[in-house]
């Protein structure tokens, strides 16, 4: 299947979903995870329509940034380490996991340095894997407090990863809660304003995700898949 194929089927699923739970599929955005390709399939993907990439790894992204912005929009969705904070904002609109205040006081600075205001989605370890990254469900609040202080940074959302589950049904616990937590966090009314975004879902489960809330899923081996996206493939 080319790229324009697999976006179709994944844009039927999302519908169909949406369907389901009486949702709008306007609400929903996709976010291609680029990690695993090329400059050039990158390309190939804004070429395709979709306009939100995804990266996690500083290094990597910045030889695609170079080449390709000012197209598209940018979130790194991996872990950030601290020493790489630098490389990251002002290239990439969203950080999709600010997880710890090391790193949210780095960004703040790094941000005001720039004079720009960074789109950050908090990221939660909700299924409490040792092997995620992402805050206690119970440290949120707190964590969010200390955020809130801080005037570089604007909370969009909150993000979690689900475990890798054979059913995707499995995963639909991990996601109601990632929901409550935002909505908990609306009505503590912690920040100044809405936190509207739930980033989650991927290729496994993002129909789960989107029947309990999502309004961004991050889909890589689904759309773009684990390497390179053939360049002879035709994007009409």
């Amino acid at each position: 299947m080319s790229l324009q194929d697999r976006l179709s089927t994944v844009e039927h699923r999302i519908r169909e979903a949406c369907g389901r739970c009486g949702r709008s599929e306007e609400e929903i955005q996709i976010i291609a995870v680029t990690k695993y390709t090329t400059a050039k399939a990158t390309e190939q993907v804004l070429l395709s329509g979709l306009t939100h990439v995804g990266e996690s790894r500083a290094q990597e992204a910045k030889s695609k940034w170079e080449v390709l912005q000012p197209r598209g929009t940018w979130h790194f969705i991996g872990h950030l380490q601290t020493n790489k904070v630098k490389e990251v904002i002002g290239k990439f609109e969203y950080i999709h996991s600010l997880d710890r205040l090391s790193l949210m006081k780095e960004i703040e600075k790094q941000a005001a340095g720039l004079n720009v205001v960074v789109n950050c989605f908090i990221q939660v370890n909700v299924s409490g894997e040792k092997s995620k990254q992402g805050l206690a469900p119970e440290t949120l609040f707190s964590f969010a407090q200390e955020v809130s202080r801080m005037k570089q940074i604007r909370v969009v959302g909150l993000m979690t990863m689900a475990p890798h589950e054979s059913d995707a049904e499995a995963t639909r616990p991990v996601f109601r809660e990632l929901k409550r937590l935002r909505d908990e966090l609306n009505t503590r009314e912690i920040f100044a304003y809405p936190v509207p975004h739930l980033s989650m879902g991927m290729s496994n489960d993002f129909e789960v995700a989107i029947e309990e809330g999502a309004t961004w899923l991050r889909l890589g081996s689904i759309l773009v898949g684990r390497g390179p996206i053939q360049e002879k493939e035709a994007l009409t």
